[in-house]
Parts: structure tokens; sequence; C-alpha cells
């Protein structure tokens, strides 16, 4: 059988980079029953309610939706079960100061195969307020507005 290769993307929280500011990324694995790595390979799996939970020196993953697997029997696995992440002790303990701090929480981004493995991108978040969600919004609306404007002049059209 051939070895996978590379990075392929089964999930991917994109309301987190709205509603949260991201102040540093982590890369973990994710200890799984063999009925939700066949669902996940099947592309199915949700990180919307996602988030991770640091106890006993052990990081959790709570809320991820793996469904269940379509061909499986008994043994299928509990869709919303807390997951155990796989980090080096060093980041654990980096990780168990920094949500100490308050007001940081540990959001997942995106879960993905890379090389074979099952991974997850966790970030250390700050929540943002309202309106820095719409200050965020028109500085990227402006970058548009920007960007096509300097489209059109590079076309030769003046609209």
């Amino acid at each position: 059988m051939v070895r996978e290769q590379g990075r392929k993307l089964v999930a991917q929280n994109k309301k987190a980079r709205h509603d949260y500011a991201i102040d540093e990324v982590l890369e973990a694995g994710l200890v799984l029953t063999g009925t939700e790595v066949k669902s996940l390979r099947a592309g199915r799996a949700s990180l919307i309610d996602a988030y991770a939970t640091v106890k006993d020196g052990e990081v959790w993953l709570q809320g991820a939706h793996i469904p269940e697997w379509d061909a499986g029997s008994w043994t299928n696995h509990e869709p919303r079960r807390p997951r155990k992440l796989l980090l080096h002790k060093l980041e654990i303990v980096k990780l168990i100061g920094k949500t100490k701090e308050g007001g940081i929480t540990l959001v997942p981004l995106s879960l993905y195969f890379k090389d074979g493995r099952a991974k997850i991108e966790l970030a250390l978040a700050r929540g943002k307020k309202s309106y820095d969600k719409r200050q965020a919004l028109a500085e990227r609306q402006s970058e548009r507005e920007v960007a096509r404007e300097l489209g059109r002049r590079a076309k030769g059209r003046s609209d």
C-alpha cells in the first residue's frame, strides 16, 4: 500500500478567525478510533462548536463532531465524544500557563491529514469585541475596493 503524502484538509473553522484574535498556532495529533478515521477520510467532520481544554496535564478536544461511519456496526463511535490531543509536555506546560492568564482560549482552526496521520491546528486566541469585528470587516472591504480600482486602472478603464 502506498503511503499518503502531503496535506488533505477535512474540516475548517472559518468563523474562528472572525470571532477571535489569533495569537499563536500549533499542530497536535489526535487519538481516534478506527471508525472515526474512516469517517474523516470520507471528509466528514465539523469544528463549529469545538474548543480545547487542559485537564490533568492533558489536552482534550471538546465538541468536535465526527459523524458515525455508515458501514459501522456496534463498534461505531460517539459523534461528539472528547478526544485526546497529542502534544509534547513542554507545549502542554506552555498552554497551561497561557490559558491561566484569562481571556485566552484554545480554538481549533482546521482538521486535516498530514502524511496519513490525523492532525488538528490549534490556536491560542483572544475573543474579539463586536467593534473589532466591524473594524476588521471594514478594512477588508476597503482593501478589496483598492485592489479593484488598481485592476481597473491597469486595464485602462476609469469607470
